[in-house]
């Protein structure tokens, strides 16, 4: 059985990086929850509380904090060859 991965992306929505991580999980049938901190106060301060950064995107692979879209990071915290 294969593990269930929990995925949170922080992202607004005219962020290019954003965008390019989101098409990375698209591309590779990765399900996420999508998260718009330009219009959500409380997910914001969750965001920086988890990674320290006021940037997006941050994403949230099962508790491991990417800062960016680094896909190197990525495809390692979701087990992608």
């Amino acid at each position: 059985m294969e593990e269930q991965m929990s995925i949170t992306i922080y992202s607004t929505p005219d962020c290019p990086w954003c965008k390019k991580t989101k098409e990375f999980f698209k591309e590779h049938k990765i399900e996420f929850n999508d998260v718009d901190v330009s219009s959500d106060a409380k997910a914001a301060d969750e965001m920086i509380k988890k990674s320290g950064q006021k940037g997006v995107p941050v994403i949230d692979a099962n508790g491991k904090i990417i800062v960016g879209f680094d896909e190197h990071s990525l495809k390692k915290a979701l087990h992608l060859k």
